[in-house]
Formats: C-alpha cells, sequence, structure tokens
C-alpha cells in the first residue's frame, strides 16, 4: 500500500467558553467554537517494521511524548493493531499560538491510520482515542466549523462553511503553556458568555454578525502569560478592514477578520514588517482530504 497523506488545517477559536467547573478527568468544561484554517501540515503514514515518528523541523522533545505517537499507539490498541507504521510530519502550523498544531497532527495520524485499517475517522474508538490524547483532536478528525462542549471533544453540530479572510500574527516573545494559561484562568477567571448568539450568526453566514460577537474568556490569561500578545490583538484591531480580531485558545497567536483578502494581506505585511510572524489566509469548510 502506498503512503497515506493528510493535509490538516489549524484552527481558530471564534468562540472559547471556559468554566470553571471540571470533569472526571480534571480537564474544565468548555464551550467551543472552532473553524479550519488555511494554514496547514501535512502527515504521511507508511508501513514500517516498526513505529516511528519524524518532525520536518525537528521537534525539542523526544517522539515518544508526542500527540502522533500517543494517537498511533492508542488506536493500535484499541482495534488489536501493530502499530507498525512510519509517520512523518510537515509542519508549518507553529507551536504554543492556540492554533491547534499538536492537536492537529494527533488528528491527521488518526484519519490517515482509520483510512489505512479499514474504519471511520468518526468509528466511537478512533474518537474515543482523539478525545485520550487532547481535547481539541476529535475536531480534526471532521476539521468543519463546529461547536464542541465536554472538554472541547463532544461534537454539538457542524455549521456551514463561512469563507472569511484572516490575518494571522504572532508575538515575538513565547508565552506560557496551556497549562499555565488554564492555572491563570483559575486564579482570575471570568465566567463566560454563551455560545448561542456567535452560533446563530455563523448558521447564517453572516460574518459581520460573527465578528461581533467574538468571545474567549481564556484570552486575559494568554495576555497575562505574554503581554505582547495583548499589543498584537490590540494593534490588528486598530487596522483599517479590520472587522474585529481576537487571541485564539491559550494564545499566543493573535487573529484579524478581514473585510477583504486585500485587508488580510495588508495586516500581514504591516505585522511582517514589526518583525511578528504573520499570515494571510482564510476559514475554510473543510481541508484534509486523504490520498
Amino acid at each position: 500500500m502506498a503512503a497515506t497523506v493528510v493535509t490538516t488545517p489549524c484552527k481558530v477559536n471564534l468562540h472559547l467558553g471556559v468554566h470553571h467547573q471540571t470533569d472526571e478527568r480534571g480537564y474544565h468544561l468548555v464551550d467551543s467554537v472552532m473553524v479550519p484554517v488555511g494554514l496547514c501540515d501535512v502527515v504521511a503514514v507508511d508501513d514500517a517494521p516498526e513505529l516511528s515518528v519524524r518532525f520536518s523541523p525537528s521537534l525539542e522533545i523526544p517522539a515518544e511524548k508526542t500527540g502522533v505517537w500517543k494517537a498511533a499507539t492508542l488506536l493500535a490498541e484499541a482495534l488489536g493493531r501493530e502499530p507498525r507504521v512510519s509517520i512523518d510530519v510537515e509542519a508549518r502550523i507553529p507551536e504554543r499560538a492556540g492554533l491547534g498544531g499538536s492537536s492537529a497532527d494527533a488528528g491527521a495520524t488518526l484519519r490517515a491510520l482509520a483510512a489505512r485499517w479499514g474504519v471511520s475517522p468518526l468509528d466511537p474508538r478512533v474518537v474515543a482515542v482523539a478525545r485520550r490524547v487532547g481535547a481539541d483532536v476529535a475536531f480534526f478528525l471532521d476539521p468543519r466549523p463546529a461547536l464542541f462542549a465536554g472538554a472541547g471533544d463532544v461534537r454539538v453540530r457542524t455549521f456551514p462553511a463561512a469563507e472569511m479572510p484572516l490575518a494571522l500574527v504572532m508575538p515575538r516573545s513565547e508565552g506560557g503553556s496551556t497549562v499555565a494559561a488554564y492555572a491563570e484562568f483559575d486564579r482570575a477567571g471570568e465566567k463566560p458568555v454563551g455560545p448561542e448568539p456567535l452560533c446563530a450568526a455563523l448558521s447564517a453566514g453572516d460574518v459581520a454578525a460573527v465578528a461581533a460577537r467574538l468571545h474567549n474568556n481564556l484570552a486575559p490569561a494568554a495576555k497575562a502569560l505574554c503581554p505582547e500578545a495583548g499589543i498584537v490583538e490590540r494593534w490588528l484591531r486598530g487596522l483599517p478592514g479590520v472587522r474585529a480580531a481576537q487571541v485564539t485558545g491559550s494564545g499566543t497567536c493573535s487573529f484579524a477578520i478581514c473585510e477583504s483578502a486585500a485587508a488580510a494581506d495588508a495586516a500581514a505585511r504591516e505585522a511582517a514588517a514589526f518583525g511578528w510572524c504573520a499570515w494571510s489566509t482564510k476559514t475554510v469548510g473543510f481541508v484534509g482530504g486523504i490520498c
């Protein structure tokens, strides 16, 4: 069998409402509206004598500590298989950005292995493994605009695609980990608003209403750990052609919903001139065909 290749998008959170309550695993309960974004990693899976995982560029942690390795070993166990595969990840999604890079790679690995091993990526066994690997991984089994509940790992509903030009901008300084962001939230975080108004706007395809209803009550914690992320967010909001801007997930990346692709291009160019990492892209209905 030829290698199975999956292109996986990153994500931004149009709505992230973190609750102070936790589940039996200790994960915070959240309401999360995620949309796929056309900044992508590529995961290739091929047969091999034993499991191997390689990242390009290479990571600072051992392969055995990655979500990709965990996804492969847990799915093999769940399906009664041996994980005799090589997994190569071409990584373009930045880490510690709130864009879901490691979750995207784990989800793409599960999709590729499901295809090779003859099961649906939405088979309950695959979904259960995704939830064990990480909170956002289940989204990347079927990366379409969607509302997730639970710990951000239970799909509630899927929305029609609403293409929106985006600028993604990351500060120069590094932020804290997701764990650190949640610890800061536990110290001073506020209650979230409900996701219903944002969901209604997304269902209607009303981009202006979506932009007006962005919410992330984890963002103050992310900005406390990385004050420059707050500077980026405020700077984006002041640009011409930007409808709204917000830190995504636990940070540090901010995204701007723009009125046009030209406005997104201009925002990315200006951000790069300041020395920030920046991308002009867009939300997409689905990315990730299997070949």
